[in-house]
């Protein structure tokens, strides 16, 4: 059943690879330009090639926690992953999604479970280490042990509090820029800790081609 549905998700490693040379054609192109900083977000989230070795990988890091996510967002809403699993820009060694978001877009569950923790004080953010720690979230454990974060929520921006039911596809929150953020997006991330960034492993979202890794600059539509 594994390989069956990780076969789904490197259908199109040929097409991943004309993207990466497209992009880095691009990035050369910026880089004349001296359009540095773009150039470089725009390098550094492109995240490693999810081939046969990914999934390997995927598979040893998801163990037993198997489970097919909804993206976390209103059904028939999409938006653009601005970075994927290990991109080098603030993903190095995680396995967290990045979705583009505007200021206040709502935020849904990807999976049932019970609100841990919830904070919506902040009301700044920024690309400085000072904003590090600093940020809105909501976590969710789920019956498996594991746990979902959605982070970088606006200031009052928590629809629920700790000890709340929540079921997939609830409205949880409004998509922010706090914290450690250059620009407005839903950091979305699945740990085996309560913690954020401790023992995360990728996850398989349910997408319209099928359950699949998500890939950055890609747009996915929520089901």
């Amino acid at each position: 059943m594994w390989r069956k549905l990780f076969s789904l998700n490197i259908e199109s490693l040929h097409e991943d690879t004309i993207t990466q040379k497209a992009f880095a054609l691009i990035f050369a192109v910026l880089c004349s330009m001296k359009i540095i900083g773009l150039a470089l977000l725009l390098f550094s989230s492109c995240a490693v090639v999810q081939n046969n070795d990914f999934v390997d990988r995927a598979e040893a890091l998801m163990g037993d926690h198997y489970y097919v996510y909804s993206l976390p967002f209103e059904k028939n809403k999409s938006y653009l992953v601005v970075q994927g699993y290990e991109s080098k820009f603030s993903h190095k060694g995680d396995y967290a999604i990045d979705f583009k978001m505007k200021q206040g877009s709502k935020v849904m569950a990807a999976r049932d479970g019970i609100v841990s923790f919830a904070r919506e004080s902040f009301s700044e953010g920024g690309a400085s280490s000072k904003y590090v720690g600093k940020g809105n979230g909501i976590t969710i454990k789920h019956k498996d042990g594991t746990y979902a974060h959605y982070w970088h929520l606006q200031y009052n921006g928590a629809l629920v509090s700790v000890g709340d039911t929540v079921v997939q596809g609830q409205l949880i929150g409004l998509s922010g820029s706090t914290g450690f953020s250059a620009f407005p997006h839903l950091h979305f991330e699945v740990t085996r800790q309560p913690r954020i960034s401790r023992e995360d492993f990728p996850v398989l979202f349910y997408t319209t081609g099928g359950p699949k890794f998500l890939q950055p600059f890609r747009r996915y539509k929520a089901l």
